[in-house]
């Protein structure tokens, strides 16, 4: 019961950045425009959440720090694809290039640390919550084990990220901004003759898309370590946009989804290393390229026909 939870604890730690980094790109991909810095958005998030943690002493000016540069990332997303009608496939990847470069460069310049910020204290990082009667009821069978070690003992992004899924359900299909989002998405030209503008709504999709980002990065670098290490994304940005395809652009799915990854990512934490009956010690390489084997599998079409939103890469052009 204990390995259970102690696996399951990790699974959850493991999914946080990756669900909130996938629900940031449904609302960018929804809105029509395909996002492929995701990856670059959380580094560029990371980075800013610890360098500005470890500078003022304060997790929170860090927080708002990552989410400040990723918006701004984002937005340079959103000029070059919809202002200025370009590739967004090329533009994401630019982005990506941007904030590796940028957070090791500047990492070094400002800390001489390697690229690394420096190691940061308790009060400059988001440390775990103890839920209320979490020791009480602890003794309770499997009730109490599972409350104390899974459900309490996460950080505040960590219960964020999961509040964001309800949220975003409720947002994209009960609202009339997520009305007006999905149906850019799907009909530009429609929600234009309608009297939106397509590019203040795909504007205010990117921005979203940069806030999550920003928050997934600051996990990573002040809630779940101790500072920023150069690359400390790994891939998680790319295992967020497949998660996205595999859940079909739907906010549910993609928790799911993301915390099948992330259960990925926990065996590959605990077991690397160990000898298993009848196979022998498992290669540290195979344990931490299951995920992305998994992508693979599940995208080669175990997941069957997922359609993207119609509009979805296609810049904008409004008739006169």
């Amino acid at each position: 019961m204990d390995t259970l939870i102690q696996l399951l604890d990790l699974t959850v730690r493991s999914a946080v950045p990756l669900l909130l980094a996938c629900l940031a790109g449904l609302y960018s991909e929804r809105s029509g425009i395909v996002d492929i810095g995701l990856e670059g958005k959380m580094l560029g998030g990371a980075f800013a959440a610890a360098a500005a943690a470890a500078v003022t002493g304060s997790a929170w000016l860090g927080l708002g720090a990552g989410i400040l540069v990723a918006v701004s990332l984002s937005l340079i997303h959103g000029f070059a694809s919809i202002t200025n009608r370009g590739n967004q496939i090329v533009s994401g990847v630019a982005i990506n290039f941007i904030a590796a470069g940028l957070s090791a460069l500047l990492g070094q310049a400002w800390f001489s640390q390697g690229g690394r910020t420096p190691q940061l204290q308790k009060v400059e990082r988001f440390n775990p919550l103890e839920l209320p009667l979490s020791e009480t009821l602890s003794s309770i069978p499997i009730f109490g084990p599972v409350y104390r070690d899974l459900i309490s003992g996460h950080n505040l992004i960590a219960y964020f990220a999961f509040l964001m899924v309800p949220l975003t359900w409720w947002v994209l299909y009960r609202t009339r901004f997520g009305l007006r989002l999905r149906a850019v998405g799907e009909n530009p030209a429609a929600v234009d003759t309608a009297g939106i503008s397509v590019s203040w709504a795909r504007y205010r999709a990117v921005i979203c898309c940069g806030v999550l980002c920003g928050v997934a990065g600051a996990y990573l670098s002040i809630g779940v370590s101790a500072g920023f290490v150069k690359d400390m994304t790994a891939g998680r940005g790319f295992i967020a946009l497949a998660a996205l395809i595999f859940a079909k652009w739907r906010p549910v799915a993609a928790m799911w989804a993301c915390l099948l990854f992330g259960f990925l990512g926990a065996i590959e934490i605990r077991y690397q290393g160990v000898a298993l009956p009848l196979v022998g010690v498992v290669p540290v390489q195979l344990m931490q390229a299951l995920p992305y084997i998994l992508t693979v599998i599940l995208l080669a079409g175990f997941i069957g026909k997922a359609i993207p939103p119609k509009a979805g890469g296609v810049p904008y052009t409004k008739e006169r």
